[in-house]
């Protein structure tokens, strides 16, 4: 059974604290490991990267098999079924119109001593996104990844999906496809970072790395930080949901199934005014719990690290919502809009009973790559922003030097820096200011 917490209670601060930093998920020591495979891609490049992916995936690959052609890529998305087909046309459509809302302007501007001043935006050159392998694959991972990436105009956006058994879902093509991804290879784990990272005879590198995956690309990803960019380490997922009575319980209980279902590790809450709606909530995850398809999944999930926190009023459940800070947030209230103004610190809010958290993983528009672990406290979900970066300038006129570039060489003496104060002294010598 999850955990049943009141706030009236008298010990619910500790129990509220023990939820709080429960351990959600098994992080086995694997750097060491990972630390071995990015020196061996970087010592050996193809050599090493056919070699672990042969022996990880049951491949008899060849450096010129790494690339998964466009013929290949035609026949596999050449499987895939209409009404799929629409359905992931109609995602890439609402996400690319999505993100393209989200692409900031360029800005330039004289101040008051004549300088002129402003901010360039401009996207990385090249893009690596890991996409989990197999046919347990998620196509819609590649959309809200890759199509980011392209309407920020990244030149270049590469794939790496490993092939256990040469098996590839056709969708995850075809999603890269409807997305501009420029190039596929079949590799995964530690390895594909490594070579997305730091490139071999095959792979060129690239300049930001994005996608999620197990431990080892997790550690790997941790470990070429710095060379290139990343999204995020991404943990477990997690929903809670704010409802009141008005609401039906199975409804909810789908709701919080939706990401039970992920992982054993993932959490699923409720927060709730009324004690017996939470309790008929319950009994409905229970119900749905009997035949479900991934119950084996769920049904750890919910009882390890599920809860119902029943709270006096809304208020109140915004204020724990903040102190959790959870990837997705539902807010199943009579005003959703006003509560959303109270929970600030959330990866991605649905607002009102007609918005389920599965509209967001796959049509919605908005990302589903998401801050977990409390870590929306102080970052945001995957954007069109992760593919751009800020350039600023600055340009003096002789003026604009007179009036602030004393300043300047005050401050470089104070921090005993005497080419810099230097440097701006010899143009006001060259103006005889």
């Amino acid at each position: 059974m999850p955990v049943f917490l009141t706030t009236n209670d008298a010990d619910f601060e500790a129990r509220f604290t023990d939820l709080l930093n429960a351990k959600r998920e098994d992080s086995p020591d694997v750097d060491a490991v990972v630390a071995a495979i990015i020196d061996d891609i970087r010592t050996r490049g193809d050599a090493a990267l056919v070699e672990l992916t042969n022996r990880f995936d049951r491949m008899e690959l060849t450096a010129a098999d790494l690339r998964i052609s466009d013929a290949e890529i035609d026949a596999a998305v050449a499987t895939v079924l209409d009404e799929d087909r629409a359905a992931l046309e109609l995602a890439a459509h609402r996400i690319r119109a999505y993100h393209a809302q989200q692409m900031p302007e360029d800005k330039q501007w004289t101040d008051t001593a004549g300088a002129t001043l402003g901010w360039r935006w401009s996207a990385v050159s090249a893009a690596g996104l890991y996409v989990p392998g197999g046919l347990a694959s998620y196509p819609s991972s590649v959309l809200m990844n890759a199509i980011p990436a392209k309407v920020a105009g990244v030149e270049r956006l590469c794939i790496t999906v490993p092939t256990p058994d040469g098996q590839i879902n056709p969708l995850v093509l075809l999603a890269a496809k409807l997305s501009g991804v420029d190039e596929i290879y079949r590799v995964g784990g530690a390895q594909a970072v490594a070579a997305l990272a730091y490139g071999t005879e095959t792979i060129a590198p690239v300049d930001k790395i994005t996608g999620p995956g197990n431990a080892f690309v997790a550690a790997a990803k941790r470990r070429v930080f710095g060379k290139v960019g990343i999204d995020m380490i991404a943990g477990p997922s997690e929903i809670l949901v704010i409802a009141d009575k008005d609401n039906t319980p199975d409804w909810i209980a789908l709701d919080l199934l939706s990401q039970a279902e992920h992982d054993e590790s993932a959490q699923s809450l409720l927060i709730t005014d009324d004690a017996e709606f939470g309790r008929a909530v319950a009994e409905a995850v229970d119900k749905r719990l009997e035949t479900l398809e991934r119950r084996a999944i769920a049904g750890p999930s919910w009882r390890d690290y599920g809860a119902v926190i029943v709270v006096n009023d809304l208020d109140e459940a915004a204020a724990l919502s903040n102190r959790i800070a959870p990837e997705h947030l539902e807010l199943c209230v009579a005003d959703p809009v006003a509560l959303s103004e109270k929970t600030i610190h959330a990866g991605a809010i649905f607002l009102g009973q007609y918005t389920p958290e599965a509209i967001g993983d796959y049509i919605g528009g908005p990302n589903h790559v998401l801050p977990t672990a409390r870590s929306a406290r102080f970052s945001s979900g995957l954007s069109v922003m992760d593919f751009i970066k800020r350039t600023t300038l600055s340009q003096m006129t002789p003026e604009a030097i007179k009036a602030i570039g004393p300043g300047a060489a005050v401050l470089a003496k104070s921090e005993s820096l005497e080419a810099h104060g230097l440097s701006v002294l010899a143009r006001l010598e060259r103006f005889n200011f």
